[in-house]
């Protein structure tokens, strides 16, 4: 979230370790939607592997890796995918060498203390074939918004939930909006009523983004990009739309510095389908396999027909929303708000999801990419 005193590469990054508030236990919604897109994840990297035989090295890079167990996700059914190919056309699984992306403040190091284990698991699951399956996990840190990797030399790259993350955030306020305490139409809304410096933005990233990776891809590598999207509607609203007005209601209660929040902005665009085809169409690199949209309401209730967990009333249900968007937003927020408010923040947070909570709904593509030129 933020025009802050440190730059958002700097600050932008999800609640680290192990404890109640981290990313690692609060992860679950996007973990479920990972698993809705693993056919399309299935789909691309057949494809991929098919057009690259013969091959001794698979290289993939997960950009936005992020941390705790949804960070090797992806890369375990990328393995799962290609093992079980290579079965069946009878040729030998290649060595992986897997490239994991963040920005520099990610918690990289609990990733690598659940390496040990992500291998023990690739070891049993192949313990009943002859030959095991190699895997050489490395990190790669910085902006994928540029040049990540030499030219041509990845074969597939995967990002989950993080191209909606723009890499600076536009002024978008007036000092005067600002000053609003209880003007929810003006702050609840993240969509089509955002300033056109924010599509501005976007379109300059995502181009710098698509065109970085056509550069590092071999002909006929593959991309699959998930990321908040939404449709032409002024009717979404977001986490960072509702953390906004919160705050704007803690300024108008002194509790927070009204200097402070005036300066303060959100790095966080979602795009519609045509914005985003129309800037790979116009790089020119890939095909359009797939276009998906999968939308869950907040608390994961539509990913299944029982929900992600079994909530007793509507306050466990907030207080859950809450935890997971306090693991993604609470560093950019400290950095700026300073980590004496938090609780009072999202416990406002959980208060103003029971409130809305029938009009909270995620909606997220799923973009399947080959390489093409």
């Amino acid at each position: 979230m933020a025009t802050m005193s440190a730059p958002v590469e700097q600050v932008l990054h999800m609640t680290g370790g192990d404890d109640e508030t981290s990313y690692a236990n609060n992860a679950l919604i996007t973990q479920k939607v990972m698993m809705r897109a693993r056919p399309i994840l299935e789909e691309s990297i057949q494809k991929m592997y098919s057009t690259n035989l013969p091959m001794t090295c698979l290289k993939v890079a997960d950009l936005g890796c992020s941390s705790g167990k949804n960070a090797l996700l992806a890369v375990s059914n990328i393995i799962k995918i290609v093992d079980e190919m290579s079965d069946r056309l009878k040729v030998e699984t290649p060595t992986f060498q897997i490239f994991l992306n963040d920005l520099f403040g990610n918690d990289f190091n609990s990733i690598f203390k659940s390496v040990p284990e992500f291998y023990e698991r690739i070891k049993q699951d192949k313990a009943e074939k002859q030959h095991g399956t190699t895997c050489l996990i490395n990190a790669t840190p910085g902006s994928f918004y540029g040049t990540l990797f030499p030219s041509n030399s990845i074969h597939f790259f995967h990002s989950s939930y993080s191209l909606h993350y723009i890499s600076q955030a536009p002024k978008w306020w007036s000092d005067e909006e600002a000053k609003l305490g209880d003007d929810e139409d003006n702050n609840i809304y993240v969509t089509s009523n955002s300033p056109p410096s924010y599509s501005e933005q976007f379109r300059k990233d995502f181009n710098l983004f698509v065109r970085s990776r056509s550069r590092e891809l071999v002909l006929g590598g593959g991309m699959l990009l998930t990321f908040a999207g939404r449709y032409d509607t002024p009717q979404d609203i977001t986490a960072p739309g509702l953390i906004r007005m919160i705050l704007n209601n803690m300024v108008s209660q002194n509790l927070i510095e009204e200097a402070r929040l005036a300066h303060f902005n959100v790095p966080f665009y979602t795009a519609t389908e045509n914005e985003v085809r129309e800037i790979i169409k116009g790089e020119g690199s890939f095909s359009i396999e797939r276009f998906e949209s999968i939308k869950t309401s907040w608390d994961g209730s539509s990913l299944d027909e029982e929900g992600i967990e079994s909530f007793e009333d509507d306050d466990e249900r907030g207080e859950f929303v809450a935890r997971y968007v306090r693991a993604i937003f609470e560093p950019l927020l400290k950095v700026h708000f300073g980590e004496g408010v938090m609780d009072e923040l999202f416990l406002r947070f959980k208060n103003k999801v029971i409130q809305f909570l029938p009009k909270l709904v995620y909606n997220a593509f799923v973009i399947s990419l080959v390489k093409i030129a």
